[in-house]
């Protein structure tokens, strides 16, 4: 894994041992972040099942103000922060070592909104797909700031719902096994404008 552009570009990220972390592939994160490209200049950028961080860290070189990283397991927060320590990244960013449901269920103030939420759990946990965008749409709203975009990265093959409370997918994009669907509020951005 690298870094695809910005300050850090094509510097080499480190990613947990074994299976159980799946790292978003360069490839689909070149496309996530070209997609994103006029929008990530000074946003606030939520990684939900950070892994590795790799999502998160290319949000900051391409300029993101901050990059808030939700991780619970041991050996990706481990390499989270090897690799925020080897690109000598010491300030933009926090580490939540929790589960996604709690942070998003934990108390927020308004320097907790985002205008940028990316989630890949697990292929397998099918039901944190659900979970984690019904909470976004719902109880946990506030998280969103005003115009964001959540983006959940998911198998090619599996079938999210249109929306999910008060947010509506606006935009599929499919590679390879991977796919990517974009979601923000109902009646929000066109999708012409992710």
């Amino acid at each position: 894994m690298r870094i695809i552009a910005g300050e850090y570009r094509s510097r080499v990220l480190a990613a947990p041992a074994g299976m159980s972390t799946r790292p978003t592939s360069d490839r689909l994160r070149e496309t996530l972040f070209n997609v994103l490209a006029p929008r990530i200049a000074g946003a606030r950028f939520l990684d939900l099942y950070a892994g590795s961080g790799a999502v998160g860290i290319e949000a900051l070189s391409r300029g993101a103000s901050i990059a808030t990283f939700v991780e619970r397991a041991a050996p990706a927060l481990k390499a989270l922060r090897a690799n925020l320590a080897a690109l000598r990244i010491e300030a933009g960013f926090t580490i939540h070592a929790t589960g996604v449901a709690a942070f998003l269920r934990g108390p927020r103030s308004a320097a907790a909104e985002f205008d940028l939420v990316f989630l890949d759990p697990p292929y397998e946990a099918e039901e944190e797909y659900e979970a984690t965008l019904a909470l976004l749409g719902g109880e946990a709203a506030g998280f969103l700031a005003a115009g964001a975009v959540v983006i959940a990265e998911h198998r090619r093959k599996f079938g999210l719902e249109e929306s999910y409370g008060a947010i509506a997918r606006t935009r599929l994009l499919k590679q390879g096994d991977a796919a990517l669907s974009f979601f923000a509020r109902a009646g929000g951005r066109p999708q012409n404008e992710l």
